[in-house]
């Protein structure tokens, strides 16, 4: 496969192997295509599960796949949308660093949606990502048997009544 090559080189080989290669790395290429993600949210939701909604966010993001960011109204709730869009604009707000919105938050029905596509690889940081520390014992709290309570003993409490 060298025409340059001073006697010419090539390779005999199979075509329908070489057909059969290439539809698979282009296959192969089509799959690594972006996807696009969804994480719903609610509009009452606890701070933690917030950070932890969050953290798959930028994982989908540094992946390289799309968000589709939902939050879904229930009951009461349909009376404040404005709390919907508020919590819609505090993720961008958050995820600022890892992605761009394509599409703004949009009320659909009894839910608020937007799309968001992610940063180039040099411009992301993430915000929310996991700190992993190891689980270090307090050295003081295996010690409490060992030194003497300062409160009353046990035994005198019981007889009269009194507990410390």
């Amino acid at each position: 496969m060298a025409p340059t090559a001073n006697p010419p080189v090539c390779r005999i080989a199979d075509f329908g192997k070489f057909k059969y290669e290439l539809t698979k790395k282009e296959k192969e290429s089509k799959h690594s295509a972006s996807k696009i993600k969804e994480i719903k949210f609610r509009v009452k939701i606890g701070t933690h599960d917030y950070e932890t909604k969050l953290r798959h966010a930028e994982e989908f993001l540094e992946k390289g796949n799309k968000l589709k960011m939902v939050l879904q109204f229930r009951g009461r709730e349909n009376a404040h949308k404005d709390l919907g869009i508020a919590m819609m604009q505090k993720i961008i707000k958050d995820l600022e660093t890892m992605a761009l919105v394509d599409m703004p938050p949009k009320l659909v029905g009894r839910a608020v949606g937007m799309t968001m596509s992610p940063l180039p690889p040099a411009k992301r940081k993430r915000k929310f990502a996991k700190i992993e520390e190891e689980y270090v014992e307090d050295e003081d709290e295996d010690h409490d048997d060992e030194e003497g309570d300062e409160g009353e003993d046990p035994v005198k409490a019981e007889e009269t009544g009194h507990a410390g």
